[in-house]
């Protein structure tokens, strides 16, 4: 038997998970906060010291947490830029994933290069305003001396893993993280460095991209690292999703991403097509709108949590007596409508009710992520199981509607780290590789997660009944707001 850990640096803490290398159980965990920062109107700042990371990386290994451990995988927050100079020293704070102040630079980019169809065959994704490539935009617009001053470029998990190395000259980093930069391509496996120099105005050094199963190094007390990976990616990997299955995240966005064995190229900007964990791909859709429905809609009746709101439209019936509410609440991404409303439709004297209101909510949401399921599986990608992620997925009401609306069984794991997980897995894979035990194409088969498994069964017929009369409200509001291949 041997000892892995896997440790994931999320935007406010982070866990360690120390792990059995043939079955994946977890003997120890690690937990820290970030040191606390927030803006003067409370929110979560857009620069971070990557200092603080670290911080919190020593104090969730401390008390002897890493004793006999052979190998760490390193998760961390996506999107997250650490620009440096060529001495390795970062020239300003981290720009974390969170950013929206590079929105306008996003569309300046994508102007640049010719249109949102060029950027899509040329990285696989369209430019929006957490990805690095579009930061450098902003950075060389709104801080020219620090953009002058960047020489070397790293995410997250990169940064970590070098520090952890003792920052040798070479830096690494892995494939799906090189998949969200906007300047490496997914289907091709290369870098765009003239995508770097259109963003930041110059060259910058790059990371060598690893294999999945390749060791980013050894430390000098001999501790393996492995190459690392994006949060997304790691809990994909944890939860040990493969073909056919896909994931849905239930934030206060919504996201939907599957593993399929090639990389898409959607001009329309509504997939991104990133790489995972594993040396398959993970096409993802993302929505603006998702559990901010639920609290909106609980403000509105003033109830106080999701469970109470849960409650209240488990008192309804399938369809909300003709009530649909379309979430756009903040403009919405998948389909692309950035500056609609939402939408209430159907009133009448007898739907006028609570119930009804709260049940038009979940049904809402969940069509709108539906939505987002189809876009991938009108591109060819194969859904027969669903994970259902986040705290809403709990909630009775998500899992009387969900099944039968998106037309597949659905998983609710229970609640873990799955990102650690998925990182403590890739320690187990590098480590195996190492010493000649596994196969580099084969990840360890680790135990699955404990988990509540629904089927759309009867419902199904009504489900769809729903989601039509979603998408009828929808095409009246919006018309044609789907375009293109895999339009719902």
């Amino acid at each position: 038997m041997g000892i892995v850990a896997g440790l994931d640096s999320s935007p406010d803490f982070t866990r360690i998970v120390v792990c059995d290398t043939d079955t994946g159980a977890v003997l120890r965990q690690g937990y820290a906060p970030h040191p606390v920062e927030t803006t003067e109107s409370g929110g979560r700042p857009s620069d971070v010291d990557p200092q603080a990371w670290l911080l919190s990386l020593g104090e969730a290994a401390g008390g002897g947490l890493l004793e006999g451990v052979q190998a760490i995988g390193v998760s961390a927050q996506q999107n997250a830029l650490v620009p440096l100079d060529v001495q390795g020293n970062t020239v300003r704070p981290a720009l974390v994933g969170g950013d929206k102040r590079a929105q306008v630079a996003a569309a300046d980019l994508i102007d640049a290069l010719g249109g949102r169809e060029a950027w899509a065959q040329a990285v696989g994704s369209v430019p929006q305003a957490a990805q690095p490539v579009t930061k450098l935009r902003w950075l060389s617009r709104t801080e020219p001396e620090a953009a002058r001053r960047t020489a070397l470029l790293m995410q997250a998990h990169d940064w970590l893993v070098w520090q952890l190395l003792g920052r040798p000259a070479r830096r690494t980093t892995d494939r799906s993280g090189a998949s969200g930069t906007g300047y490496w391509s997914a289907a091709t496996g290369a870098y765009r460095p003239d995508l770097v120099e259109l963003a930041l105005g110059h060259q910058a050094s790059l990371p060598d991209v690893l294999g999945p199963a390749q060791a980013a190094g050894t430390t000098p007390e001999g501790l393996l690292i492995s190459a690392g990976t994006g949060e997304t990616m790691a809990a994909a990997f944890g939860l040990g999703i493969g073909l056919g299955d896909a994931v849905v995240s239930l934030g206060a966005s919504g996201s939907v991403m599957a593993v399929h064995p090639e990389a898409l190229v959607d001009s329309s900007g509504m997939i991104t097509s990133l790489a995972d964990a594993t040396g398959m791909h993970l096409p993802v859709v993302t929505t603006l709108n998702a559990v901010r429905a639920l609290r909106g809609a609980a403000e509105l009746l003033g109830v106080p949590d999701l469970e109470g709101l849960s409650d209240l439209a488990m008192k309804s019936t399938p369809g909300a007596h003709g009530l649909v509410l379309l979430p756009y609440l903040e403009g919405e991404r998948t389909p692309n409508l950035p500056h609609t409303a939402g939408t209430l439709a159907g009133l009448r004297r007898e739907s006028m009710r609570p119930e009804h209101l709260a049940r038009a909510s979940f049904e809402g949401m969940l069509c709108g992520l539906a939505d987002a399921l189809d876009v991938l599986r009108g591109r060819g990608v194969d859904v027969r199981r669903i994970f259902l992620l986040g705290p809403a997925a709990e909630l009775p009401a998500v899992q009387a509607v969900a099944p039968a609306l998106f037309g597949a069984q659905v998983v609710v794991p229970q609640p873990a780290d799955y990102a650690a997980l998925g990182a403590a897995r890739q320690a187990a894979w590098a480590l195996g590789v190492s010493q000649g035990a596994l196969d580099p194409r084969t990840p360890p088969v680790w135990q699955g997660p404990v988990a509540q498994v629904l089927e759309p069964g009867e419902e199904l017929a009504v489900g769809q009944a729903v989601r039509q009369q979603y998408v009828s409200v929808r095409e009246q509001t919006h018309p044609g707001a789907f375009r293109g291949p895999g339009a719902p």
